[in-house]
């Protein structure tokens, strides 16, 4: 059972979201706080597997919360919540180790998909704030900080590289697997490899990697 502590000001918002959480037998919804503060202290009490963050709240916004939770419940992975026009948002809560972003309004399922993938120790973007972050990349915005990127990438073998730059375009590890035809026990632990060689927390940060060093091209996306 995957607990999930839920974060919002807005009452029909989390409302909401909890239904459709609840509709996952996987999935309990153990806490809900209002502000920052509040989803601080309570994490700590219910020690939650995910933490759903939204990015405005009063208090304390969703990335300082995020950033106290990295500090006081490392082991809680902070699942962003968030809408358009916060791009320099997700530039901050990816640099600070957030393990995903969802728009509030995208599918439910991207909902589920996501809380699934961040207990997993995985990474979740939903598509459009995917395409957004590939468009800050390319364009040399906020999030491109490539120079050292190339070198350190180089220190991967092909078949990391390879790897590396499907995490990029968004697969998953079974499509990887299908994708190089291994099994996917192979690419977790190619995964696992190269986040440990790249010194990076999670698939996120890999993959604006991937995008800093030019692995990823328009076949992929």
């Amino acid at each position: 059972m995957i607990r999930v502590l839920l974060a919002d000001d807005e009452a029909m918002i989390r409302a909401g979201v909890r239904a459709i959480l609840s509709a996952d037998p996987g999935i309990e919804v153990v806490a809900e706080a209002a502000d920052g503060h509040q989803a601080v202290e309570l994490t700590l009490a219910h020690r939650p597997d995910v933490v759903l963050l939204d990015i405005r709240m009063p208090r304390m916004d969703g990335l300082a919360a995020a950033d106290e939770l990295r500090r006081v419940a490392p082991a809680a992975s902070v699942l962003m919540l968030t809408t358009f026009g916060e791009d320099e948002y997700i530039a901050r809560a990816l640099s600070g180790g957030a393990a995903g972003f969802l728009l509030k309004s995208g599918d439910p399922r991207e909902l589920l998909a996501g809380v699934h993938a961040v207990a997993e120790g995985a990474a979740y973007l939903s598509p459009k704030v995917a395409h957004r972050v590939i468009a800050e990349l390319s364009g040399g915005g906020r999030l491109a900080h490539g120079t050292t990127a190339r070198k350190r990438t180089g220190a991967l073998t092909p078949r990391e590289r390879q790897v590396l730059a499907l995490v990029g375009a968004g697969l998953s590890n079974a499509e990887i697997a299908a994708r190089l035809h291994v099994v996917e026990g192979t690419v977790k632990a190619y995964v696992s490899a190269i986040l440990t060689r790249l010194e990076v927390r999670n698939r996120v940060q890999a993959a604006i990697i991937a995008y800093e060093a030019g692995l990823v091209d328009d076949t992929l996306r």
